[in-house]
């Protein structure tokens, strides 16, 4: 979770040296190298230090949960549906904002510094539930399958994928409450594509050659 450095609000000593411009950074180290977007005069400078807050982290992943903790920029609003790297002793991980909890309720936006817990999901690798239809349409052959994908897998409705010891074709997908950036809770349209940390659960088509009973 960082603050974006490609501006700064610093003086210029040009055109404000009694107040702060929005600067571009051009490059940075212990004398950074900035550009005033009002006057373009370059000059070098201290950058001011970032303030810190430590804040509890929740991470939930595949139905269980551990806590950690993160060093968050003070000034930084915090909401349901961003991501950020979070070191944990397992590993470093990217987690996704679930809920927000303040102390005596929980939102899905907020400065840090009101942010007592931070729930989140993990996101690199996720499991994904799926229902299985035999490729015949026999109903009855029907199953539950899990399959484990790096986060930014895609799933495309429509298309033929292989997985392990699985072939299928994708006939829908159910998004999750926290997935942002699409059209429809359901995709069910071919071309229509979510990526595997959006997914609550796939609707495929077995396409596996070797037929599956249940007997």
């Amino acid at each position: 979770m960082t603050a974006s450095t490609e501006r700064v609000g610093i003086p210029c000593p040009a055109c404000s040296p009694e107040r702060e411009t929005v600067h571009e950074l051009l490059s940075d180290g212990g004398q950074a190298t900035v550009r005033c977007t009002e006057c373009d005069h370059v000059h070098k400078t201290t950058l001011p230090e970032e303030t810190t807050i430590q804040r509890d982290v929740v991470v939930s992943q595949d139905g269980d949960s551990f806590k950690a903790s993160a060093d968050v920029p003070a000034e930084e609003v915090l909401a349901v549906g961003e991501e950020f790297l979070l070191d944990t002793e397992q590993a470093i991980m990217t987690v996704r904002i679930t809920s927000l909890e303040l102390d005596e309720a929980r939102v899905e936006e907020a400065p840090a510094e009101d942010v007592r817990t931070i729930w989140t999901r993990a996101v690199g690798n996720v499991s994904v539930n799926a229902t299985l239809h035999p490729k015949g349409g026999d109903r009855e052959g029907t199953r539950s399958e899990t399959v484990h994908v790096p986060g930014d897998y895609e799933f495309v409705v429509g298309e033929t994928d292989e997985l392990g010891d699985l072939e299928f074709t994708v006939e829908g997908v159910h998004l999750r409450d926290d997935a942002h950036g699409y059209n429809h809770e359901k995709l069910d349209h071919d071309g229509d594509m979510a990526f595997a940390k959006d997914v609550k659960r796939l609707l495929l088509r077995d396409e596996t050659s070797t037929a599956w009973s249940a007997w």
